[in-house]
């Protein structure tokens, strides 16, 4: 399966404590400038690497916590924020623990986070704190134990976070086909296909199955002469599709596909149903979990559903837009409904932390190619087929 969606370990902790040199051991490479007086680390660093047993990682370094300089209190907030889009945090404290190794101990804890605690300088230190419910591994840059930490790293971060996403296997049999509509537009990237299509017809080729590519001007003449066993279009398209692919055949979408494994699956069903329940002036979050040019018409979350919505609901709608990893606005319950998109640029885990805010603050979930569905009136039939199995 194509991944780019790489599993983020984030390096955390107070200034001067060796972040930096941390993650320069570890990756082997002058990643983070280090340097003896504090606040060097400003915006967080990433750096991709290959960790036997588990893949290639994002290292995320990133300010200290206890920034009181002038810049400090932006510093802290980046900090914050790449620690809700992690899917492991090493929190690293050096010579003495203290309230702020405590706090972000608690806040993994509350956000659940997996975490563990490196003891860094331990040269210069010996290990003399005891850290009830938190593992800790003592290690010094100078004389780096990298095996111990790279053991640590596999032990706690989530098997789900690198393991081989599915997409259609409990749904599709080896030998049977599958079509694959995929129209080219203004929104198609030129020269090649977008990433959800790449990874459903990879999932397909594993599986076993056939796998159709279509545009949708040879949907038509191609289902006269074959009967496959399922049909994935793009969302866009649903309307034209849905009319001529007969009923008895299973019809889904590549972001419906994608809401299953990286959303929640329950929360979108029940979620888009609020659409019959909006009035003129409600607020309607749009989240695109990826950074892209949208000087178009064509563009899918600015354009199409906001439109669509309008003309669907006959309401006066106000669209706001959420880009790439963008924090949630701290006034979040002011949205009646929140739409997802498929999410195939970033991990479930950072999908889903971003989606247990909204749920708390009570606004309703659905994604992208749900509400396109709901708004052609084909909802119930492009969900069909999964409504009787188990997210993943």
């Amino acid at each position: 399966m194509v991944k780019v969606n790489r599993p983020h370990i984030g390096i955390f902790g107070k200034m001067n404590v060796g972040k930096s040199s941390l993650i320069n051991a570890l990756t082997g490479q002058q990643v983070s400038v280090v340097a003896e007086h504090p606040g060097t680390t400003t915006d967080p660093v990433k750096k991709v690497i290959e960790i036997l047993g588990i893949g290639p990682v994002t290292i995320v370094d990133t300010a200290g916590l206890d920034d009181h300089s002038a810049l400090g209190s932006q510093r802290v907030q980046r900090t914050n924020e790449a620690l809700s889009q992690v899917d492991l945090a090493v929190l690293v404290f050096a010579e003495k623990f203290d309230e702020y190794d405590q706090t972000l101990m608690e806040t993994c804890v509350a956000q659940k986070i997996p975490f563990f605690f490196v003891h860094n300088k331990s040269d210069l230190q010996p290990l003399n704190v005891e850290i009830k419910g938190a593992d800790i591994v003592d290690f010094s840059c100078k004389e780096p134990n990298l095996p111990r930490l790279l053991e640590a790293i596999k032990t706690h971060l989530p098997k789900s976070a690198y393991s081989t996403d599915v997409l259609l296997d409990d749904i599709v049999s080896p030998g049977q086909q599958v079509v694959l509509v995929m129209p080219v537009d203004s929104s198609a990237p030129e020269g090649r296909l977008i990433l959800p299509q790449v990874q459903t017809i990879r999932n397909l080729l594993d599986i076993g199955a056939v796998a159709v590519c279509l545009k949708d001007s040879e949907l038509r003449s191609w289902l006269q002469t074959h009967t496959p066993h399922l049909v994935v279009t793009d969302s866009q398209a649903f309307a034209y599709v849905s009319s001529i692919v007969p009923k008895e055949i299973a019809l889904t979408s590549f972001s419906i596909l994608f809401s299953r494994m990286k959303g929640n699956f329950e929360a979108f069903l029940k979620g888009t149903r609020t659409i019959d329940n909006l009035n003129d002036g409600d607020r309607i979050l749009i989240m695109e979990s990826c950074s892209h040019s949208v000087n178009t018409c064509d563009d899918i979350g600015r354009t199409k559903i906001p439109a669509l919505m309008r003309k669907y609901t006959g309401k006066r709608l106000e669209f706001d837009v959420l880009v790439n990893l963008d924090p949630i606005p701290q006034d979040v319950a002011k949205y009646k409904l929140a739409i997802q998109c498929g999410g195939c640029m970033v991990t479930r885990n950072q999908i889903l932390r971003r989606l247990d805010v909204l749920q708390k603050a009570g606004v309703a979930l659905t994604n992208y190619g749900m509400a396109l569905a709901y708004c052609n009136g084909i909802f119930d039939r492009v969900t069909a087929v999964f409504r009787s199995r188990k997210p993943f």
